[in-house]
């Protein structure tokens, strides 16, 4: 496993980057932050430039570098502060779930993390290489890991609340975050932070502080070659662990023996966050060649080295050795997280007035998962404690040319035309754990592999690419002074699952001065990953008599997934339906309500776990391997309908020497499926009857997200003083577990109010210093059921958006330059 001393050491470097780069970047300009939020300029959903939130005809929000910095949240973490900043965004933070304790994944809609596209100045984001199947919210997804970019590196972030798949492509069913580099050739921030939580914890009695956060970042401009500008800036975050363990009862399915009842009462488990250290770094650069062509590059990186917590072992069971962990162990995981993205390209504009941009752009992510504290039982007193347990690794080059003018056709009308082509080259590869990590040893009595993995064995690897070509159509047509028109189309041919062409039409009508309605109606698409269609594990365990049997994830170009049902994936569609209206009496206040329908049509999604007595000798029968006891697959097997709507509300006011603002956000989401496939025939036909998508994925689906999301801030700043309060409502969650044997335990928790604040003095005027504190009334969810809790030693349900961590407080200085 790698260490950030390898980055800090200089391994990577930001001239290696640029040197990398070649050429420029963005098709559309990124404009500065404005303080009005309905005023700001935005760049993702037109391809003309200089619209902002009000004229827009689709809902924006818009998330500022200043707004980052006073976000009092935890540090460090763009989905954290994306959660507490914009009220359709969820971000839970998962534990004792395999690799999603180490790359968490973002909502927003309450759709899936996949569902979502992301930008960086305007090209696309690169995935994660990990396929979470250990997760609950983004089951059998790959997302954008958002905690792989700096947070210092940010001007703006921009949410796009519309499907936008014939504007970017894939993935913009639920939307589009569009993350703005910081840029400009003068001045520079440093800034350092300490905080930690300090909780009551009512279910030990105990008063607990944990979770230490310590934070480093800096970021300056340079001027290069006359009038070009370099932006380099670099965060290091260091987070030790926090632990929200009960005290344990022992299983019933446990042996009552001494040693077992040893550890009763004792806080075995450990469901929080790992501990965590991570260096990110940014550049971001422009060179004008001559009044007409400038080149550009940006680029990111980031190296994290994060741990995770795995179920405790009990001493006297088939998974330890008494000998060697005579009262029992709790496996930890281990991530290595690598990723980069180097972008370049040039543009500039022809005599013709026709604008041009030609871009490419690298991304890879790299993520080595292991463990430590560990044991393979089945190897006996002899076996490692610490294992290699898989390398996953994904790679993206993205090829675009991009031209734009603007027309006139009549007096009262002019418009922007839009064109573009796009080549897009995808790799996804696994590499094999140790052989310790799955292997079986000579004990039949014990579990072999290791535990909390096994490892990623030979056989299940993978190296496979694919090509996409894609090209679209935008116009933009102001029909009158008050109303616009938008039209977009996209074709993509991939040469893995086929073709999609997606449509939009969207429109912006100022009915009266300051007061407009808008909506559109698009579809969109989302192609079947090759993390989805690719990916091969499987599971060894000693059944009758010390036979081996296994238990098998199979992509659905296998034989035996084939013999069992499986389909070749193809995309998921979409049709998004917006209609709302904006409102801006004065220049103090706004108002933006939005209703919104997505239908989502083949999802795809893990099957449920096909183990039933008929499927060993079937797949023994058919083609002579024996000892499967048990298969899934990924498919597309459900339809969704969302429907909702989202309020965004603005009060500025100039009150006690200097200015009030107070914002209301909310969200209301609710999706529900509308058909889940039939039982494959193939299944039907030996027997099997068990449904394809079970309760558990379908309580994910539907309601383990809140409906409801409220964000009531408050803010007053002058010269001197910033203040921010802020109160945050999550709506009701239910959780659905199934145990088997027909007992699938709901528990539904009620909601939750955050509340947060920040308190920033300029000391000087580059000097400032703050406090703040994140859910500073340390409030907790309801305590899960006795069915739920787990035999006491989960008493907080890890997937509450308020989280269980308790109140975190902390510090922050900052010098400007």
């Amino acid at each position: 496993m790698g260490t950030i001393r390898k980055v800090l050491g200089g391994t990577v470097s930001l001239s290696a980057l640029i040197a990398a780069s070649s050429v420029t970047f963005i098709a559309m300009d990124a404009a500065p932050a404005a303080a009005a939020p309905v005023g700001e300029i935005v760049v993702v959903g037109s391809r003309r430039g200089g619209r902002s939130v009000f004229n827009s005809p689709v809902p924006i929000d818009v998330v500022s570098a200043q707004d980052i910095e006073r976000s009092a949240t935890i540090p460090g973490e763009v989905g954290e502060l994306l959660q507490a900043l914009v009220p359709s965004v969820n971000f839970p933070r998962q534990s004792n779930s395999g690799p999603s304790d180490h790359i968490r994944a973002l909502q927003l809609r309450g759709m899936n993390p996949d569902q979502v596209l992301v930008l960086v100045n305007g090209k696309r984001r690169h995935i994660s290489s990990v396929l979470q199947l250990d997760t609950k919210i983004g089951l059998g997804t790959a997302p954008v890991d958002f905690n792989t970019i700096a947070t210092n590196s940010i001007q703006r972030i921009e949410v796009l609340r519309d499907g936008a798949g014939s504007q970017y492509g894939s993935d913009a069913i639920a939307g589009v975050v569009n993350i703005i580099l910081k840029d400009g050739a003068e001045g520079g921030l440093l800034t350092g932070s300490f905080g930690l939580h300090h909780t009551d914890f009512k279910p030990t009695g105990q008063n607990i502080t944990d979770g230490e956060t310590f934070t480093f970042a800096g970021d300056a401009g340079f001027s290069i070659f006359n009038d070009g500008f370099l932006r380099i800036g670099a965060e290091y975050v260091n987070r030790n662990s926090t632990n929200r363990a009960g005290f344990d009862t022992l299983p019933f399915f446990e042996a009552f023996t001494p040693p077992n009842t040893a550890v009763i009462g004792q806080r075995n488990f450990a469901p929080g966050d790992g501990d965590s250290e991570s260096v990110n770094l940014f550049y971001n650069a422009e060179i004008p060649v001559n009044a007409n062509v400038d080149i550009y590059s940006f680029g990111t990186y980031s190296n994290k080295d994060s741990q995770g917590a795995a179920f405790f072992r009990y001493p006297d069971s088939s998974t330890n050795i008494l000998a060697v962990n005579p009262g029992g162990f709790r496996p930890v995981t281990q991530g290595d997280n690598m990723d980069f993205s180097v972008t370049g390209g040039a543009r500039g504009k022809t005599g013709g007035d026709w604008n041009w941009d030609l871009s490419a752009l690298y991304g890879y992510n790299n993520f080595e998962f292991g463990l430590k504290n560990s044991l393979n039982a089945s190897l006996g007193i002899t076996s490692p404690t610490s294992f290699d347990l898989a390398e996953y690794s994904y790679g993206q080059l993205v090829v675009n040319a991009d031209v734009s003018r603007e027309f006139e056709m009549a007096a009262l009308t002019s418009g922007n035309i839009a064109l573009g082509l796009e080549y897009r080259h995808e790799m996804f590869e696994t590499k094999a754990g140790d052989p310790a990590s799955f292997a079986a040893g000579p004990d039949i009595t014990k579990d072999p592999g290791a535990q909390a993995g096994p490892g990623l064995r030979p056989v299940d690897e993978v190296d496979v690419n694919r090509d996409t070509f894609g090209a679209y159509v935008d116009l933009e047509l102001d029909l009158t002074e008050d109303l616009l028109l938008q039209l977009s189309g996209r074709f993509e041919n991939y040469d893995d699952f086929g073709e999609a062409l997606t449509g939009k039409a969207a429109a912006h009508w100022e009915i009266m001065p300051n007061f407009a309605i808008r909506g559109s109606v698009s579809n969109s698409f989302r192609a079947p990953a090759l993390t989805q269609s690719s990916f091969q594990f499987g599971t060894t365990s000693f059944g009758a008599g010390g036979a081996l049997v296994s238990g098998l994830h199979l992509p659905v170009s296998n034989p035996i997934a084939q013999a069992l049902g499986a389909r070749r994936l193809k995309e998921e569609t979409s049709m998004n339906y917006s209609v709302g209206f904006t409102a801006q009496p004065d220049d103090r206040i706004s108002l933006a309500i939005d209703f919104f329908r997505i239908d989502v049509d083949d999802r795809i999604t893990r099957s449920e776990r096909f183990d039933e007595a008929v499927i060993e000798p079937f797949i023994s029968g058919m083609f002579g391997v024996s000892g499967i006891e048990s298969v899934t697959y990924m498919t597309n097997a459900v339809d969704t309908k969302t429907t909702g709507v989202d309020v965004v509300a603005n009060y500025t006011q100039d009150a006690f020497n200097g200015v009030f603002d107070f914002n209301v956000g909310f969200n209301y989401s609710k999706t529900r499926i509308k058909r889940i496939a039939a039982t494959p025939m193939e299944l039907v036909a030996i027997g099997v009857t068990k449904a394809i998508v079970g309760i558990e994925e379908s309580n994910t689906i539907e309601t383990a997200a809140p409906k409801t999301k409220l964000v009531l801030t408050s803010t007053w700043s002058n010269d001197r003083f910033a203040l921010l309060a802020r109160a945050t409502r999550f709506g009701e969650a239910t959780r659905v577990f199934d145990f088997g044997g027909g007992f699938p335990p709901p528990q539904t928790y009620s909601a939750e109010w955050s509340i947060d604040f920040d308190v920033e003095v300029n000391l000087t005027e580059q000097i400032s210093l703050a406090v703040g504190a994140n859910n500073v009334l340390d409030n907790y969810p309801d305590l899960s059921s006795a069915d739920i809790n787990f035999f006491g030693n989960l008493p907080y349900d890890v997937l509450s958006p308020i989280g269980s961590n308790g109140a975190f407080y902390y510090v922050r200085t900052a010098f400007r330059f």
